[in-house]
């Protein structure tokens, strides 16, 4: 990644958010992988080469939560509790709409998909905008067109923005704009800031099949969880599971499509295109702010 493109007077701010959840990645990484000892606060912060009060404020402030509360969101166990309370929430979603507790995180988005003809034509005609920001997940790439949200990547250090939406829209008018996207940015990670605007409209090219299973991933609201055979039940294919996993693994727009919250039904986390230690903290991040 050549530049995280923030205003100037933020770029301080932004490099050391970006310097905390690159520390934070790695403590979950380091929890998980030795969740069965249960490790103690001076471990994690010495594998981070930090006192153990800086690490606890640098977490806390990050997740709202203490690490040791947030390994307990981690555990087979509390993914196995949180799907059989989110049973058939994907058929009650379409009933409560926009009303329940979970929907308090989520934006108003709207999803409209290219027709075949425009599929095939590779974005040609669409004039695209893009720029990469902070996020609290890591740095971001968003693009946009004048009918949405085309994609959403978080990306690392070997990412290059532009070769990312080009291999995606090989044919439209591509073009760096890190000043017209960093408000969109801004809301897409704040959407308690910003539900009294209109609705953030996706735009996504597919098959039917792909964007009947993204269009299911956006009845799941925040703090839920649905394995690959409920989605695939939602779509009216029961037997479609691993189909179902090899359309969420081509979503191209990261968190909006809230493909993370899908999990395998052992409780245990399936693979995600960002990295599945970025998908547990995620996941954990939302837990901990719909916890009772």
């Amino acid at each position: 990644m050549k530049l995280i493109d923030a205003p100037l007077g933020n770029r301080a701010a932004s490099r050391s958010s970006l310097r905390d959840y690159g520390r934070i990645e790695r403590a979950i990484d380091y929890l998980r992988r030795h969740a069965v000892e249960q490790p103690e606060l001076a471990a994690v912060a010495s594998h981070l080469h930090l006192s153990e009060h800086h690490f606890q404020r640098l977490f806390t402030r990050w997740a709202g939560v203490s690490p040791k509360r947030f390994l307990q969101y981690l555990t087979v166990e509390h993914a196995k509790s949180r799907l059989a309370a989110s049973h058939n929430v994907l058929d009650l979603s379409g009933e409560v709409g926009l009303s329940g507790p979970g929907r308090l995180h989520d934006l108003f988005v709207t999803l409209e998909a290219m027709s075949p003809g425009e599929y095939k034509a590779g974005g040609a005609g669409l004039a695209i905008r893009y720029g990469t920001h902070d996020s609290p997940f890591g740095p971001v790439t968003i693009a946009t067109s004048p009918r949405g949200v085309c994609s959403l990547h978080f990306v690392g250090g070997g990412d290059d923005a532009a070769t990312l939406i080009r291999a995606e829209w090989p044919h439209a008018e591509v073009r760096r704009d890190p000043g017209g996207t960093a408000e969109l940015a801004e809301r897409v990670f704040q959407p308690l800031a910003s539900r009294q605007g209109a609705p953030l409209a996706l735009l996504v090219k597919g098959s039917n099949f792909q964007v009947k299973v993204w269009r299911a991933l956006l009845a799941l609201p925040f703090g839920t969880l649905a394995t690959y055979r409920q989605v695939a039940e939602r779509i009216g294919e029961p037997t479609a599971s691993r189909a179902v996993g090899n359309a969420v693994g081509a979503n191209p727009i990261g968190w909006l499509i809230p493909c993370h919250r899908v999990i395998r039904e052992t409780g245990e986390l399936s693979r995600y295109r960002w990295g599945q230690t970025r998908k547990a903290a995620i996941l954990g991040w939302e837990a901990s702010r719909t916890a009772a």
